[in-house]
This record gives structure tokens, sequence and C-alpha cells, in this order.
């Protein structure tokens, strides 16, 4: 059995200490310490990191598996919003209701949106991979 949470960070603060919504900066991500299993980041070029000298490639989804998420979709190319989110919504139907695990979702997904004549072309979905471990 899976079984996912949703983490929200909270990045700043408004004038009463309450969080708020906020911008999450490479050094925070690296700072954290998660035990999650899956991270999804669905916004365009996710997967895509920037040379950082002798680093190598410093990006979004490296960022969460050093802090400890076991996998992480991302995206290699902007995609449109409302294909991503039908995507995601696959995605999720098949994390929860059919209790794949996460590469069998995104795959079905996949499948499920080259079905539909709407989103037929590889551009909307064939974005998404996932990162870490695959099993």
């Amino acid at each position: 059995m899976h079984t996912h949470r949703a983490y929200h960070w909270h990045t700043q603060a408004n004038r009463a200490g309450a969080p708020e919504q906020g911008i999450l900066r490479l050094r925070e991500i690296y700072d954290l310490r998660l035990k999650t299993g899956l991270v999804t980041l669905s916004a365009g070029e996710t997967a895509i990191g920037k040379e950082a000298g002798g680093e190598g490639m410093l990006g979004l989804s490296h960022a969460f598996l050093y802090a400890g998420a076991q996998r992480v979709v991302a995206s290699l190319w902007k995609v449109e919003d409302s294909a991503t989110a039908k995507l995601m919504e696959y995605f999720y139907r098949g994390l929860h209701k059919q209790r794949l695990t996460p590469a069998a979702a995104l795959h079905a997904a996949q499948i499920e949106m080259r079905r539909d004549p709407r989103w037929r072309q590889p551009y909307y979905w064939a974005s998404f991979v996932i990162e870490g471990e695959w099993k």
C-alpha cells in the first residue's frame, strides 16, 4: 500500500507573523531534511539544472533528491498548463485510487493523455520523467 502526504512550504511571513506562500530558494531546498517517497514538480523545465562550476548540474529535482526525497517527478521542457493539470489528475488518480507505484502511475497517465485527441502530441505529456528510485 502506498501512502502519500502533501507538504506545503511557506517561506515568507505576513506582518502578523503568519506564514504565507513565497519563494522557496534552491539553497533552502538543499537544507531541508525530507523523509518522503515522492516530490512532484509540475512547472516547466524543473528537471533541467544549471551548471555550477565544479559541482555539475544543479537544479530543483537534484536539490529535492539531495534533501531526502526518494523520487522526483519533473519536466524536461515548458509544458502547457491545462495539459499538465490533466496529466497530474491522471497521475494522482493512478497513485491514490489505483494504488500504482509512481513510475507506473506516470506511465499510465501518459498513455491516457495519448488517447485524448487534444493531448495526443508528445509535447503535452512526454516532458515528465521520474528521477531517483524508479521502482
